[in-house]
């Protein structure tokens, strides 16, 4: 049975019997994986903080012949989303949601995994988070080649698109945009996410709720 340890961001992850939890993550090297963790429920030195949705850090993991699950053997936490504060942390959810959704199984791709790791880093690092989803968003329509431009698109939502495509996620923090700009992108993304996926997340109704 071959071992890996690697690079990965953890998506998800739900209850499996009274002790163990079923852990998706993506590699940078390998896609998309899904994992038994043994004792995730209480084992703090394997796994401590390790998974909650979007951390980054280094998993090892047992592949098992013709099983759909690895077994998780380990999750060594790097950097974590819970060092954002307020409403950065309502939009962990969502982020994870995106990238699980577009992220096939076992199929690598480095487009996504650097977006999701540098997305990490922002949220870290204090950056709007509202600023940010907008740019994750246009870059993960980007990256599964479906992203269409409004003709219709203000001035402002230009220079915003135009930014985005040419910087990393970092240079948020000294971006200037309004919330007019924000709100109109949002629609635009919302309405090509919807299209892209065929449905509406679970994490968009709880962002919904959130702004009420």
């Amino acid at each position: 049975m071959p071992e890996y340890a690697t690079e990965a961001l953890i998506l998800r992850t739900y209850k499996l019997g009274e002790s163990d939890r079923i852990v998706v993550f993506l590699t940078r090297d390998r896609g998309k994986k899904r994992g038994v963790a043994k004792n995730a429920r209480q084992s703090r030195r394997r796994f401590g903080g390790g998974l909650e949705p979007m951390t980054y850090g280094r998993v090892a993991y047992v592949e098992r012949e013709r099983r759909d699950l690895v077994f998780v053997n380990y999750v060594e936490p790097v950097r974590s989303p819970l060092a954002a504060t307020g409403d950065a942390l309502g939009y962990v959810g969502y982020f994870a949601e995106l990238l699980d959704e577009c992220a096939p199984e076992a199929d690598p791709n480095e487009g996504l995994f650097r977006l999701g790791a540098s997305t990490v880093d922002a949220l870290a690092g204090g950056v709007p988070v509202e600023p940010l989803a907008r740019y994750f968003e246009y870059w993960l329509l980007r990256l599964q080649g479906v992203y269409r431009p409004d003709p219709r698109a203000s001035s402002g939502a230009r220079a915003f698109l135009e930014a985005a495509r040419t910087s990393g996620p970092l240079a948020l923090a000294e971006m200037a945009v309004t919330r007019g700009t924000l709100r109109e992108l949002e629609t635009a993304h919302r309405t090509q996410l919807t299209m892209l996926l065929e449905k509406d997340l679970r994490s968009t109704r709880v962002l919904r709720e959130m702004r009420k």
